[in-house]
């Protein structure tokens, strides 16, 4: 039964970490006073109930990972640090000119990239500059990702020491022939002792990435790198498939076939054996493909149903605004996205001519965000609601009727008001949020623009 609909249903489709998604952005309706004004009236709205997220790419790495569709700059040469956060700070500064108060800042996140590419001392610069025109919200949570193989114990103390309190660590897969695969050599014990060196410096939450359907990876390597997992016992876990979008400029996906990937078959069989190991051990699934134990912050926000999903992934509280700062970086006023330019000399450039640094972006409509609730509700809650009045939207007698195969299939139930995702629908709410992708329905793409849902 479950390959029947692994084969069905395995089928390009977003992830949903926006709506609308990036390729249906509208640009031609889009300019950087109109996102400026979303914000600024975002900001107005939020910042003295909620606060807002802060994102910050660091692109730099110092070698190419196979598997990675992020926006990087391989150098070996950490003359780039000083420049590129000086950068930031100036960019950060132009948005402080929009604001008529200070920011409170509930969230931040350093992404990349490898934000532990830069030296501890230039990373505390960075955030130091950051808050120093800023407030911390009293339940803020900040956090980075941090490479296993070069993440020192100054790494982790410099940004203890300005208000870090979780990191997640890529892991990926234990395996050395998938880890050569993906030009990821990193070691067991590399990772154990960047765990083991954030408890002991106090950092309350401990995260591992770890990704499935990677070229030449087996059941027994995901079997593998699970019970390794176990032994550290991280807090949470991402815990996901393996994106393959070669076509996507600059990703650098290469180094292996399409034919050395394993089946969407093998790929759910992955997962479904990953998740029950992971349960054996006490870990609770949260959302899409992400897993976490009960004394963490994921798990007590998806009890709460404050758990969100923004381009950081899921987190464990909403901020209606959150800036991002750095090359290729999206912001979210929640009325509208803005997403930065993905060249270092360009994200220069226009921050040297006092210029915020956006390429391209979306002002959202009331449709738009009628269906961001409802796809952000099935992400998040795995069910949504909707009455004549409220998010009831002209399309939604045609979505029903694209669900009914899926409630044949036992992915879902329909009630009168809404919809509610089964246990066994869970691992396909990617195509359960589609048919409530109106922009995706009415123009279909023209070419593969998403990674496969399974």
């Amino acid at each position: 039964m479950l390959s029947n609909l692994v084969n069905k249903y395995n089928i390009a489709g977003p992830r949903y970490t926006s709506y609308p998604t990036v390729p249906y952005w509208n640009n031609e309706t889009f300019s950087l006073e109109k996102w400026k004004s979303s914000l600024v009236t975002s900001f107005k709205e939020s910042n003295s109930k909620e606060g807002i997220s802060l994102y910050i790419h660091l692109p730099f790495c110092e070698s190419l990972c196979t598997f990675c569709g992020c926006n990087k700059r391989i150098t070996k040469q950490h003359s780039v640090e000083s420049p590129y956060i000086k950068a930031v700070l100036k960019e950060w500064h132009l948005y402080l000119d929009l604001f008529d108060e200070k920011p409170i800042i509930k969230e931040m996140h350093l992404g990349g990239g490898t934000p532990t590419f830069f030296s501890p001392d230039n990373l505390k610069l960075l955030i130091n500059g950051i808050l120093k025109d800023a407030v911390v919200a009293e339940n803020y949570e900040f956090s980075f990702e941090g490479h296993p193989n070069n993440t020192t114990r100054e790494h982790l103390q410099a940004l203890y020491d300005v208000g870090f309190r979780r990191v997640s660590y890529g892991v990926q897969d234990y395996n050395e022939t998938v880890q050569k695969a993906i030009h990821r050599i990193q070691p067991f014990e590399n990772v154990k002792r960047a765990t083991d060196l954030a408890r002991e410096i106090g950092y309350t939450s401990v995260g591992h990435d770890i990704i499935f359907g990677l070229p030449f990876q087996t059941l027994e390597h995901v079997k593998e790198t699970i019970l390794k997992t176990k032994a550290l016992l991280p807090d949470r876990l991402a815990f996901y498939s393996y994106a393959h979008v070669p076509w996507i400029k600059g990703n650098g996906q290469r180094g292996f076939k399409d034919t050395d990937l394993p089946s969407a078959e093998l790929k759910r069989a992955q997962y479904e054996m990953g998740k029950e190991l992971l349960a054996e051990v006490g870990y609770h699934e949260i959302g899409m493909d992400h897993f976490a134990l009960t004394t963490d912050s994921l798990y007590t926000s998806m009890q709460s149903g404050s758990l969100h999903r923004n381009f950081m992934g899921y987190t464990a509280s909403k901020t209606q605004a959150m800036v991002g700062l750095g090359v290729s970086s999206i912001s979210d006023s929640w009325y509208g996205f803005a997403q930065n330019v993905k060249r270092i000399e360009d994200y220069y450039e226009l921050l040297k001519d006092n210029k915020i640094p956006v390429y391209r972006g979306h002002i959202l409509n009331e449709e738009d965000l009628i269906i961001r609730k409802h796809i952000l509700n099935l992400m998040c809650q795995f069910k949504t609601t909707w009455t004549q009045d409220q998010l009831y939207f002209k399309e939604l007698p045609e979505t029903l009727l694209q669900l009914k195969e899926m409630e044949a299939d036992g992915l879902l139930i329909i009630n009168p008001n809404s919809i509610e995702v089964t246990k066994a629908g869970q691992p396909f709410v990617r195509n359960i949020c589609m048919a409530f992708d109106v922009l995706l329905q009415r123009k279909q793409p023209d070419v593969q623009l998403f990674s496969m849902t399974v």
